[in-house]
């Protein structure tokens, strides 16, 4: 850090992603992407359909959020799109907390949300999950803070139902409750129908995951459209052409083909199940998981262990250094072939510590 970074800064701890290697000859499992390209159809109709690059993007994405909209059953003025999901998260952070108002997230969840709270110098109360690594619903009864859960959690896995969440936003009425389904095609059950019910509910998904954009960076919350005006005046007010044209138009293209988008998630679930499956067949404990991920422990070797000795080998995974969680890995679920990788290397190293 230079001499010269803000005192309000000088403890930040960033966010660390998921290594991203610039070598190719990997089996990457540790960042959650789609194993698989956006479709031939959807690159053809992005190409066709770019806004000249020479002109500013559409300033209001109009034709994608009514898309989104429709898709969801709402409308334009319902949806909001950022520059991933994490942008809009961020612009949650800052328009619906402040010294007096602060937030609460699960204690085990996305490493995200305590960055941008200690970022925009927000009280925040981490809560607890369940000894099962389950959100607890009746944890956040009543806390007047705006609520931030991902729904599936990560890096657990593990799934709130939308009865379950209702629950939240009924003892919640004056605060701001975000669900974060950026894994929700993989097995969850999305919360999107409670929005006409519920004026303090704000659903956030992304392109990365399910949709293969993880490279373009795209992402849309849903919500009442008073909320949805909230995030626009913040977006607004920092950088109204936040989504290029690339993007928005490959976004679009990728809603022209949603028959690619579910056939891919249901290929990741056959995976993720055999994967599972394989594991468990090895001794492994793994948490059942609703997204393209899986979380597992084994009593034979230390998650950090096995992390290391699998990127030695070629294969990364995800390993997290905090308390009640270090002895686990996410995994994520990649092709059939990937996954095989994955699972022989893990025999063969189990079986040279016997």
């Amino acid at each position: 850090m230079s001499r010269f970074l803000s005192s309000k800064y000088a403890s930040l701890v960033p966010y660390t992603p998921g290594e991203q290697p610039k070598i190719l000859n990997v089996t990457k499992l540790n960042t959650n992407e789609c194993p698989f390209p956006p479709s031939e159809k959807a690159l053809a109709w992005a190409a066709a359909h770019t806004r000249p690059l020479n002109l500013y993007p559409e300033l209001l994405c109009g034709d994608l959020r009514a898309k989104l909209g429709a898709l969801y059953g709402l409308g334009a003025e319902n949806i909001v799109l950022g520059n991933g999901s994490d942008e809009l998260l961020y612009f949650v952070f800052l328009a619906y907390c402040d010294a007096q108002h602060g937030a609460a997230f699960p204690s085990i969840s996305y490493g995200f949300y305590p960055v941008y709270a200690a970022f925009t110098g927000i009280p925040c109360l981490e809560v607890p999950l369940r000894e099962d690594f389950s959100v607890a619903p009746e944890d956040y009864f009543g806390l007047g803070r705006t609520i931030v859960i991902a729904n599936p959690n990560a890096p657990t896995g593990i799934c709130l139902t939308p009865a379950e969440v209702e629950t939240i936003l009924q003892k919640n009425p004056d605060s701001v409750v975000v669900i974060d389904e950026a894994y929700i095609d993989f097995g969850g059950e999305t919360c999107m129908p409670l929005i006409g019910k519920y004026d303090n509910l704000l659903v956030i998904q992304t392109f990365s995951k399910s949709r293969s954009m993880a490279g373009a960076r795209l992402g849309f919350a849903a919500g009442n459209p008073a909320l949805i005006a909230d995030l626009n005046a913040v977006i607004f007010s920092i950088n109204p052409y936040n989504i290029n044209s690339m993007t928005l138009a490959l976004g679009l293209g990728v809603l022209e083909d949603e028959e690619t988008t579910r056939k891919n998630c249901r290929t990741i679930m056959d995976n993720r199940a055999y994967t599972v499956a394989e594991l468990k067949k090895l001794g492994f404990t793994v948490l059942p998981s609703c997204a393209n991920f899986v979380f597992a422990a084994s009593d034979r070797i230390g998650g950090k262990e096995l992390y290391l000795q699998l990127k030695e080998r070629g294969v990364l995974i995800r390993h997290f250094d905090k308390d009640g969680i270090s002895n686990f890995n996410r995994i994520t679920i990649g092709t059939r072939e990937q996954m095989d990788i994955l699972l022989q290397n893990i025999r063969e190293i189990l079986e040279e510590g016997v």
